[in-house]
């Protein structure tokens, strides 16, 4: 039983840290090396984080990670997320509720892109809220639609919490993506819908704009061709075998790079806000994984999963039960922490038991990122609406939570439709022979 002891005392020195807002990383970090002390002694323990360190650093799977959070630094600095609301207001601005349609469309397009929830919601309030807003759109209503569309950042691949999934859970980097394409279309479409429905019922919400004639439509296109060329260039060669998953992130770094020259939008303030956006979002991922191995060895060690595994087996709970109540958590978690947080924090204990159920980790991957997505957008807290009111503060979050409330009922079926027919997401990667 000590191990199992040491291995609460553990867990509870971890979320205190936590609750004394000791940054996660550092907390992880900590708790791990305290634990291990207890199992192994002062000596070991001290060495875990150097070890953790390195392998970290040495892994070249992790360089996709600023590879990708320098591309979408960069795409924003270039204007792609102008010319990508430009093009899709262009085509469905002229139905009712099409300017929300629009939103969240650029906002699947630029998460496509940048892969982060939090760069997108940011982008599309600067660029979508006012235009929304001056064209008489409900604020609350077009808040709403921004914070919910900001969730599309993380699921549509490429998408760095899928990557750190891929790399915790010892998963094939482009299966998880493969597996969250199919899912990540799904949720785009039903936010749409949902958005197109809401202005229909409450045709005050979202009035339509003028429809633009296909000479205006094909300027738009023109505008945006060089996002687009460098979306498809980058999904082709990925999916289609030319370039590994860090060699596409290079590849759509330098595009992005080379678009920003060229069109005149990088001067040295914003490379360097550039490249201070990217080291500080890297070094903060970096030390979140580094501590979430040193806390996920401890663990191990411990022997706290399989006890917990066995324990659930115990209570011949239905494996869809078990699952349910790990959804329950990640939205509670999701709406307190940050979702890279919540993952790390609880993946060492909680895929080993999704594994023992029978469920694919490929397929949880999934899922856990979809359903910590929803907690992004889920009252009392969300980050994703943290982030619009601080960027918008005349705002309420009465309003925006208002706003996000019809976009929760349509993810919540969303989760329910993946749950119960896992094979959305499972066939295209096992087509791809990627499972």
């Amino acid at each position: 039983m000590e191990p199992m002891l040491t291995a609460g005392f553990g867990l509870v020195l971890l979320f205190a840290l936590i609750a004394l807002h000791v940054p996660i990383g550092p907390a992880m970090g900590l708790a791990g090396v305290t634990g291990f002390a207890v199992l192994a002694g002062l000596g070991p323990a001290l060495a875990i984080p150097g070890i953790e360190a390195v392998s970290a650093f040495r892994n070249l799977d992790l360089g996709v990670i600023p590879l990708f959070v320098l591309m979408g630094s960069l795409a924003s600095v270039s204007g792609l997320s102008d010319d990508l609301y430009a093009l899709v207001c262009a085509f469905l601005g002229h139905r009712r509720g099409g300017l929300a349609v629009a939103t969240i469309g650029g906002s699947a397009a630029f998460g496509a892109v940048c892969g982060s929830s939090i760069a997108t919601v940011a982008t599309m309030t600067r660029v979508a809220l006012p235009a929304m807003v001056a064209r008489g759109t409900e604020r609350g209503f077009a808040a709403g639609t921004i914070a919910a569309g900001g969730t599309l950042g993380v699921v549509i691949p490429p998408s760095v919490l899928l990557v750190i999934y891929a790399l915790l859970a010892d998963q094939f980097v482009l299966a998880v993506f493969a597996a969250a394409i199919v899912p990540g279309l799904i949720a785009a479409l039903m936010q749409m819908a949902t958005a197109a429905l809401y202005a229909r019922l409450d045709p005050g919400a979202a009035p339509a704009l003028e429809r633009l004639d296909w000479r205006a439509r094909l300027a738009a296109v023109r505008r945006a061709w060089a996002v687009l060329i460098l979306a498809a260039i980058l999904s082709g060669a990925l999916y289609g075998g030319v370039v590994t998953v860090t060699e596409a992130a290079a590849l759509g770094a330098a595009a992005a790079f080379l678009l920003a020259l060229l069109r005149r939008r990088l001067s040295l303030d914003r490379l360097r806000s550039v490249a201070e956006e990217t080291a500080v979002s890297s070094g903060m991922i970096y030390v979140v994984i580094i501590g979430a191995f040193t806390f996920s060895y401890f663990l191990a060690v411990s022997g706290l999963p399989e006890a917990l595994v066995e324990g659930i087996e115990g209570l011949d709970l239905p494996p869809l039960a078990v699952i349910l109540a790990f959804y329950l958590m990640y939205l509670a978690l999701g709406a307190v922490f940050d979702p890279v947080a919540a993952m790390v924090v609880t993946l060492p204990f909680v895929l080993p038991v999704v594994e023992a159920l029978g469920y694919d980790p490929v397929w949880w991957g999934v899922m856990l990122v979809m359903v910590s997505a929803l907690g992004m957008i889920t009252p009392p807290i969300g980050i994703n609406v943290f982030v619009l009111k601080g960027m918008a503060p005349e705002l309420s979050l009465g309003a925006i939570y208002r706003g996000v409330l019809p976009f929760l009922g349509a993810d919540l079926v969303r989760v329910v439709l993946l749950t119960l027919f896992p094979v959305l997401a499972t066939w295209l990667p096992r087509l791809m022979g990627l499972m």
